[in-house]
C-alpha cells in the first residue's frame, strides 16, 4: 500500500513532508543551529536536574508545566509572570496550539511571505485556511502596507516573524503596533531568534500590555543551544494561556523536558554566553559577502540571506562539493546560511570565494532584480536538495 491509497484529507494530497536535508559534511551550516555544544557547568546542572526526576518517571509531570513557566517569565522580563506564559515542545506546538484554538474551519491565517514556511503547514493542519501576504521588493514590511492586507483580507490569525526567517531582519515595531491595531483577531509575532537582534532593537513583549490580542513566541531552541530538548513558549494576556489549556494535550510537556529547561535557565548567562560570539561571525558573514559583490540582507538572527544568482540550485551544489552545507530556501536567487564557529565562517567563506572565482557553471550571479520570481503563496517549495521552504531549524 502506498500513501496516495490511505484515505487521506484531500488538502494533503500532493503535499511533501516539512525538512531540511541531513547530510554527513564537515561544516552544517542549513538549519540555524547553535553551533556551539551546551557549557559544561550547564550539561553538568541538567544532568543533575535529569536525575532528580528520573525515580518518579511513574509518575505524569506537571500537566501546566508552572515552575517552568513561572522561570521563563522571569527570564523574560517586562512584568511578566507565570500566568502570562505557556510553554509547549518547541514554538512549532506553540503556535499549532494557537491555530489549533483562534484558527480552524472557516477561519483564516495571513503571514507576509517569504517568511517561515511552517507557518501555511501549521494553518493546513488544522484547517485553517493561509492567506500568502506580501512584502517588498526588498524583503521589508512597511506599515501601510500590512494594515491594507488586513483590511482587506480580515484574517482571524496574522503572523508576523521579527527577525523574518528567511531574510533576518528585525521588524520596525511601527509595523507591529499597526498590525496590532488593525487585526481583527490574534496577532503572533514569532520571535525565535530575539536574543541575536542587533543593539536597540525592541521586542513586540513590550507591547503586550496595549494589545491583549498580542502573542509573541520564543524557544530556547537557537539562544540557549537547546534545540535536541525541543522547548518553545509564549508570552501573552492570561486569557490566551487559558485558551492554550483548551487545545493542549494532556501531559504534553514531559518532566525531563520541564526539568532540562530549568535547568538551563538557571544557568542563563553561561549558555546566552554563545550568542555575542555568534553574532560576530554573522557580521562578519554580511561584511565579507558584500565585499565579495553579493546582496546580502541585514541581519538580527543567526543566520544570512545572500545572492543573487541565476541559478541558486547550482551555487548549493557547489557549495555542498567543498565540504559546506548550506539552505536553499526556495526563494529564487538566493541562499541561507547559519552563522557558525570562526572555523565554520571561515570554511563557508573559503567556499564561497572558490564558488565565485569558479563562476559556479556559467555565471553565477545574477544582474536581474531581487525576487524575479516569488515563492508560491508562501508554501514551501521542493527544490533539489533545499528542502522545503524556510524554517527556523
Amino acid at each position: 500500500m502506498r500513501l496516495e491509497d490511505l484515505p487521506l484529507r484531500d488538502d494533503l494530497r500532493g503535499q511533501q513532508p516539512y525538512g531540511a536535508p541531513q547530510l554527513q559534511v564537515p561544516v552544517r551550516l542549513n538549519t540555524n543551529e547553535n553551533s556551539y555544544p551546551l557549557p559544561e557547568p550547564v550539561v553538568a546542572e541538567v544532568e543533575k536536574a535529569l536525575g532528580e526526576v528520573l525515580r518518579d518517571l511513574n509518575r505524569y509531570p506537571d500537566r501546566d508545566a508552572v515552575a517552568l513557566r513561572a522561570d521563563l517569565a522571569a527570564y523574560l522580563g517586562h512584568g511578566l509572570t507565570e500566568r502570562n506564559v505557556w510553554a509547549a515542545n518547541g514554538s512549532n506546538e506553540v503556535q499549532q496550539q494557537l491555530l489549533q484554538a483562534f484558527g480552524g474551519p472557516g477561519r483564516t491565517a495571513l503571514g507576509f511571505t517569504p517568511s517561515y514556511s511552517m507557518h501555511p503547514l501549521l494553518a493546513r493542519g488544522t484547517g485553517t485556511r493561509w492567506i500568502a501576504g506580501m512584502r517588498e521588493g526588498d524583503f521589508t514590511l512597511t506599515p501601510d502596507a500590512a494594515v491594507a492586507q488586513i483590511e482587506r483580507h480580515r484574517p482571524d490569525v496574522v503572523f508576523l516573524c521579527s527577525p523574518n526567517n528567511p531574510t533576518g531582519t528585525a521588524l520596525d515595531m511601527a509595523v507591529t503596533r499597526a498590525v496590532a491595531q488593525a487585526a481583527p483577531g490574534i496577532v503572533v509575532v514569532d520571535e525565535a531568534y530575539a536574543e541575536f537582534a542587533r543593539p536597540g532593537t525592541a521586542s513586540a513583549l513590550a507591547l503586550l500590555d496595549d494589545y491583549p490580542r498580542l502573542v509573541v513566541t520564543r524557544t530556547m531552541s537557537k539562544a540557549f543551544a537547546f534545540a535536541g530538548a525541543r522547548v518553545g513558549y509564549l508570552a501573552a494576556h492570561p486569557a490566551v494561556v487559558d485558551a492554550m489549556q483548551l487545545v493542549r494535550l494532556p501531559y504534553h510537556l514531559s518532566a525531563l523536558t520541564q526539568a532540562a529547561a530549568r535547568a538551563a535557565l538557571r544557568h542563563a548567562p553561561v549558555t546566552l554566553a554563545t550568542v555575542e560570539a555568534i553574532k560576530q561571525q554573522r557580521d562578519r558573514i554580511v561584511s565579507e559577502l558584500r565585499r565579495m559583490g553579493l546582496t546580502v540582507a541585514d541581519s538580527d538572527a543567526n543566520f544570512v540571506l545572500f545572492g543573487v544568482f541565476d541559478d541558486q540550485r547550482e551555487v548549493w551544489r557547489t557549495l555542498l562539493d567543498h565540504g559546506v552545507l548550506v539552505r536553499d530556501v526556495g526563494l529564487h536567487g538566493w541562499l541561507r546560511v547559519t552563522a557558525g564557529t570562526p572555523e565554520e565562517t571561515t570554511a563557508f567563506l573559503d567556499a564561497m570565494g572558490a564558488v565565485l572565482g569558479s563562476g559556479a557553471g556559467d555565471g553565477a550571479l545574477s544582474t536581474a532584480e531581487p525576487r524575479e520570481k516569488e515563492p508560491s503563496a508562501g508554501e514551501p517549495s521542493q527544490v533539489p536538495g533545499g528542502g522545503s521552504g524556510a524554517t527556523q531549524g
